[in-house]
């Protein structure tokens, strides 16, 4: 009898059981697929069987059923980081889930993926550019003189070298290229002095916008400069005429020369305080 009773006692101690995960809870979305993700947003790895939830974005533990009444569901979960204060529960907690794809397609799928993005090339062809070719020093003295410099500078040539004969267009070598230099300019001459002007003409119209906005920031804020300039001379005359007539009777006074001089600041103050004022 005593057997019994102690028996019966310790049937009636609830014994420890090992956790699971027994909730009912089933999401109101619709069942998700797993083949209707792309490969790499998904796990079918037995050690960690995982996915990205749609809703959240995040990766989330699939609870894989381990009777026949069970269903996948993807675990309970939330939108925040761990550790925030008050998180919220995502849509997606307790979602059905169809495991219609095997582990050996999911690692052919990752396989080929893979292999297509590593033979994957551009087909772009960069080009390089091609060096420009750098002007003749005659060239570039053509685009600083104008014909007038460059004919007198090879009458001056020709005048002094006993080899160069314009008349029979003989020269030597400096003399040819001064013939070149002067031919070229006076052909370029009116392109030059064009280009010349619409330089000018455009220095001239930048000059004169900035100018203009010169003026129009200054007309904005001429008033508020006048005022401070007022306030500022009516504190410094306030300021000469309190020191000229102190409070305290038995205070220092000022001597002649002193005096003399804060009347003529005072003057000096008044006269532009009135010239501001009009």
């Amino acid at each position: 009898m005593t057997a019994s009773v102690c028996e019966r006692e310790i049937e009636t101690v609830s014994r420890q059981r090992k956790r699971r995960a027994r909730s009912r809870t089933t999401s109101p979305l619709p069942p998700l697929a797993v083949s209707s993700l792309q490969p790499h947003e998904y796990d079918l790895d037995p050690a960690c069987i995982s996915l990205v939830c749609p809703s959240c974005r995040t990766w989330v533990p699939i609870r894989v059923a381990r009777t026949e009444r069970a269903t996948a569901k993807l675990v309970p979960h939330h939108t925040e980081p761990a550790g925030t204060e008050d998180p919220v529960r995502c849509p997606g907690s307790h979602r059905l889930v169809t495991i219609d794809v095997t582990v050996a397609r999911w690692s052919r799928r990752l396989e080929e993926g893979v292999a297509e993005t590593n033979g994957r090339r551009s087909s772009r062809v960069m080009r390089k550019p091609k060096p420009t070719v750098a002007p003749a020093v005659m060239q570039i003295m053509a685009s600083l003189l104008d014909a007038t410099v460059t004919r007198r500078a090879y009458e001056a040539h020709t005048q002094g070298c006993s080899a160069c004969t314009p008349s029979a267009d003989t020269h030597c070598v400096d003399g040819a290229r001064f013939a070149y230099l002067a031919a070229h300019t006076q052909r370029h001459e009116p392109a030059r002095k064009a280009a010349l002007a619409k330089w000018e003409k455009q220095a001239e119209c930048y000059e004169r916008s900035r100018w203009c906005e010169r003026e129009l920031g200054w007309t904005k804020t001429a008033g508020a400069v006048r005022r401070a300039d007022v306030q500022r001379a009516h504190d410094a005359l306030a300021a000469m005429l309190q020191s000229l007539s102190p409070k305290q009777a038995d205070g220092p006074q000022l001597t002649d020369w002193e005096r003399a001089d804060l009347m003529s600041a005072i003057t000096t103050l008044a006269t532009r305080l009135d010239q501001l004022s009009r």
